[in-house]
């Protein structure tokens, strides 16, 4: 039972604290409470596995309590403490919801094994709730095409995550492009925490002193234009997942206060002086070798460590085989209903483009390819000159990079550094310079291009 958390309330001190330190040497995590309300935000905080409640509390009554934890989560068991004069209390509290009752003075090994039954409980819940979704089709995951082998493997990861309630860190890896977003969001949005709070950061969007302040808060007076206090992006996230996207790119100095967080649970506003307990699901999302990345020292390894305790890799679209022909058509449905064209074929030829093109920009770049196609188009079929991109050109006797260096690329030695510079180099001379046009090449934002521009140090002009 390592790892799980009892929440023992009463106004009984000693005995709460003889119970905690009992609890404690049995392997739980124990806290207490001695009035419900203060309850209410530990289990708000700490989520624990089980509730000793006394039926009669200081202020709010046991039952009441009860009621408001099951309005909080259903699935947190409860188990009414009761002296021999209110045992009808503890049959109205069974009635009620509670997992079940105990009798006063508590017999410290019958509350152990009263704790282990109700933790076992949860975990059988849990793992019917899986089956029974598994046995019904799995979670829906409506937005990921595609029937690839690859893809239908990395398919059958997200489904198992989703179905999980208590989900560990997931570090989602892949190339610019591949839908690691939409993985980050299938994730919320299939279990059971759908209905709490999904929050998208970009960690290049700010520098670090300012990163720090949306994710954790701040207090007012912390710096010159904090006229009043304001929550982080942690705090926002409360109940539901917090999704790091771009995490390879967070600046080293502000690592360590995500470690903390991640792993205590907690937080600390910017000037503030006390910790707020959260409880958020963490996702993660890099087209970076964090691994790599690690070894360069530009990347904590405990925090690479903490964020991979379950790892999913997003294939690039040149290795899901007809996978491109599926979004092609999907994004042709689309954009055709979007623009009011009648467009609705894809011709032999440009078919062929579709399956040989490398895709360095993945589905993102296939979609911008699409939708510009269906704009310049002039009758029902998209042709080769619509996509306006071309097959990879075959290597000959002399050129040893072959089609990669057709594409404008470095070589397949060359690491995921120079591939991004080289497709934003490209990508610039492809737009004359423009900074907008190249952005929606690449499929990204302005300012995360010119971030990009900054970071390799390559000018715009």
């Amino acid at each position: 039972m390592i790892g799980s958390t009892v929440l023992i309330v009463d106004d009984e001190r000693t005995l709460a604290r003889a119970i905690k330190s009992f609890m404690t040497e049995a392997g739980y995590q124990a806290e207490v409470a001695d009035d419900a309300e203060k309850a209410l935000e530990l289990v708000e905080s700490l989520r624990p596995d089980v509730v000793f409640a006394d039926v009669r509390l200081p202020g709010m009554s046991g039952i009441e309590l009860l009621r408001r934890i099951r309005d909080f989560d259903p699935a947190i068991p409860v188990v009414i403490m009761t002296a021999h004069g209110t045992i009808e209390g503890a049959v109205e509290a069974v009635k009620l919801g509670a997992f079940d009752y105990l009798k006063k003075p508590v017999d410290l090994e019958e509350l152990k094994l009263l704790a282990d039954r109700a933790r076992e409980t949860a975990l059988l819940k849990q793992e019917l709730f899986f089956h029974r979704r598994r046995a019904a089709g799995g979670v829906a995951l409506a937005g990921i095409l595609g029937s690839s082998p690859a893809l239908r493997a990395l398919l059958d990861q997200v489904r198992q995550i989703a179905a999980l309630d208590d989900t560990p860190p997931v570090l989602i890896t892949g190339e610019t492009g591949t839908g690691k977003g939409l993985v980050a969001r299938t994730l919320h949005n299939s279990g059971p925490r759908a209905a709490k709070p999904f929050i998208d950061v970009n960690c290049t969007a700010l520098p670090a002193n300012l990163m720090e302040a949306e994710l954790f808060g701040y207090e007012r007076g912390a710096f010159t234009d904090a006229k009043e206090s304001k929550i982080g992006l942690f705090e926002a996230a409360e109940g539901g997942f917090l999704f790091l996207d771009e995490i390879g790119d967070l600046e080293l100095s502000l690592q360590g206060k995500l470690l903390r967080a991640i792993e205590e649970r907690t937080v600390r506003r910017v000037g503030g002086i006390r910790d707020r307990k959260v409880n958020v699901r963490i996702l993660a999302a890099t087209n970076r070798n964090l691994e790599k990345e690690v070894q360069l020292n530009s990347f904590r390894r405990d925090l690479y460590f903490r964020l991979a305790v379950i790892l999913l890799h997003l294939p690039p679209l040149r290795e899901r085989g007809n996978d491109a022909l599926v979004l092609a058509e999907h994004f042709l449905r689309r954009f055709s209903a979007k623009y009011g064209k009648d467009v609705h074929r894809i011709d032999a030829r440009a078919r062929e483009v579709l399956l040989s093109y490398p895709w360095p920009g993945n589905v993102r770049e296939l979609s911008h390819v699409i939708e510009r196609a269906v704009l310049w188009s002039r009758d029902a079929t998209l042709n080769v000159e619509h996509l306006s991109v071309s097959a990879p050109m075959k290597a000959g006797p002399d050129e040893s990079d072959g089609a990669v260096a057709a594409a404008g690329m470095p070589s397949e030695s060359a690491d995921l550094t120079q591939v991004e510079r080289a497709m934003i180099e490209r990508a610039m001379h492809d737009a004359n310079g423009n900074q907008t046009q190249a952005a929606q090449r690449l499929g990204i934002s302005r300012d995360t291009l010119r971030y990009r521009l900054k970071k390799f140090d390559i000018q715009s002009g």
